[in-house]
C-alpha cells in the first residue's frame, strides 16, 4: 500500500506542476518577475543563456528542499514530491527548450499532430512580446483548436 501511495504522490506532484507552471507563467513571469522572463519573448542578447533560465533554478531548489525534508526531517512525502517536481522539470526542458525552442538541435523532424499543436500554440503565445496578456497553455494541455 505504501508503494501505491508513493507512486500516486509522485504522479500527483507531476500533474500539479502543470498548474503551477501555468500560474507562475501567467501571474509571476508576466507580472513581478517580467524582468527575468522578457528575454525569453524578445531576445536582445547574444548569449545562449537567458535570464529566464533562473526559473529552472528556482524549481530545482524547491525540488531539492523536498528531498532534503525527506532525508533529514523524515518527511515521507518529500521524496515522491521532489522527484515529481524534478520529472516535470525534465519533461518541460525536453518539450519546451529542446523540442519547441531547439536550444539543442534534436527532435527537429518530429512532425505528428500533437507536436504540431504544441508548436503552434507556443508560437501564438510568443507573438506577444510584452508583459501584458501572458496567457499560456500547459506543456501537456493544449486546446484542441491547435491540433489541425
Amino acid at each position: 500500500m505504501d508503494t501505491i501511495i508513493w507512486i500516486l504522490t509522485l504522479l500527483s506532484s507531476f500533474a500539479m506542476m502543470e498548474f503551477v507552471a501555468w500560474f507562475t507563467h501567467k501571474y509571476i513571469m508576466h507580472g513581478p518577475l517580467w524582468v527575468l522572463h522578457k528575454d525569453h519573448h524578445k531576445k536582445n542578447h547574444h548569449s545562449w543563456f537567458e535570464r529566464n533560465d533562473a526559473f529552472f533554478l528556482i524549481y530545482a531548489i524547491i525540488s531539492m528542499v523536498f528531498v532534503y525534508l525527506y532525508i533529514y526531517q523524515s518527511f515521507w512525502f518529500g521524496l515522491p514530491i521532489g522527484i515529481g517536481i524534478f520529472l516535470y522539470g525534465l519533461t518541460y526542458f525536453l518539450v519546451h527548450d529542446i523540442f519547441i525552442h531547439q536550444r539543442f538541435k534534436i527532435f527537429r523532424k518530429t512532425n505528428n499532430r500533437y507536436a504540431r499543436g504544441i508548436r503552434r500554440a507556443h508560437k501564438i503565445h510568443h507573438k506577444k512580446i510584452h508583459k501584458e496578456d501572458g496567457e499560456c497553455f500547459g506543456m501537456l494541455w493544449v486546446p484542441r483548436k491547435y491540433f489541425k
